[in-house]
């Protein structure tokens, strides 16, 4: 994890004084106005892309004052921002875990798009969620922005990730000796077996889906080196991963801003279980090497 972390952050922070999220932002403009927000929203969006959530909602508290939104594009532009975040280092991991950095961009991205203009046409059509959002978290926006304080912070992160994941394993491990692995895998299963993921990975696309890409995919890369689970599972949990994680945490720092649960909650859960059951269903037929040239790299886990 600290091979992918620290470099990413290192060029993070070179994006972050360069301003190289202001240009991304800038370039997803028109994007933002198809799904009914204003263009300046792009740079929100690509906050939190390329740092984290948290750094996404700052911007948007930010530009919020001059900006104001409704309830309804709120709630799309937190789904969005729910489904692409993190992209640094939540790519690099769907990369150590072997599966194609290009694609795993290119299915978060697309549809956190899909999804923010499905909510979009949904919220307009029915005329919803149409009054203007009270933001309920209000952060403390004086940051250290020195390089030492940036320093201080993102080794705080990384000893809270490495006590996190260190806990998590142990816990699954505690918990598969228990029996209790087993019996949340029997009430699961049936789900996510109708969606075409093995039960191999029904422990961890849990622990992804309830807690994060960061903390499922971890999991994945450990488990991938003393078991056999096959490739095509590792992308199907990753996708389902990618598409609805954090689903506690995550959704209720969007709701504080002023999303509703509707579109965070309800909406994302759907579309991601949608979503992945016609991916599973049109590529289970493509031959091994034809998914391999699609969605697998030689990175060797």
């Amino acid at each position: 994890m600290l091979k992918i972390m620290v470099p990413v952050s290192i060029i993070v922070k070179l994006l972050q004084i360069s301003g190289g999220i202001e240009i991304i932002g800038s370039a997803l403009a028109p994007i933002m106005k198809l799904v009914g927000l204003p263009g300046e929203m792009g740079l929100v969006w690509a906050t939190g892309m390329i740092t984290n959530l948290f750094g996404g909602v700052i911007a948007f508290i930010n530009l919020s004052g001059n900006h104001p939104l409704t309830v309804a594009q709120i709630t799309i532009l937190a789904t969005m921002m729910l489904v692409a975040h993190t992209f640094p280092i939540e790519l690099q991991i769907a990369r150590k875990s072997g599966l194609k950095l290009i694609t795993m961009l290119f299915i978060r991205f697309g549809f956190a798009f899909l999804f923010g203009l499905i909510l979009h046409t949904f919220y307009s059509q029915f005329n919803l969620l149409g009054e203007t959002a009270i933001i309920k978290l209000k952060p403390d926006l004086i940051q250290d922005l020195t390089i030492l304080g940036w320093i201080k912070n993102e080794l705080k992160n990384y000893l809270i990730i490495f006590l996190f994941i260190f806990s998590l394993m142990f816990l699954i491990k505690l918990l598969k000796v228990l029996g209790i692995i087993k019996l949340i895998t029997k009430l699961i299963s049936p789900l996510l077996r109708f969606l075409g993921i093995s039960e191999s990975v029904t422990t961890i696309t849990i622990v992804g889906l309830t807690l994060g890409i960061v903390y499922g995919g971890v999991l994945i890369i450990n488990e991938s080196k003393s078991n056999e689970i096959k490739r095509r599972d590792i992308f199907y949990s990753m996708t389902l991963m990618g598409l609805c994680h954090s689903v506690i945490e995550d959704s209720i720092l969007m709701i504080s801003i002023g999303g509703h649960y509707s579109g965070i909650i309800i909406g994302r859960i759907i579309l991601s279980l949608i979503i992945t059951f016609i991916i599973v269903k049109i590529t289970s037929r493509f031959s091994d090497a034809l998914f391999g040239k699609l969605f697998l790299n030689k990175v060797k886990i």
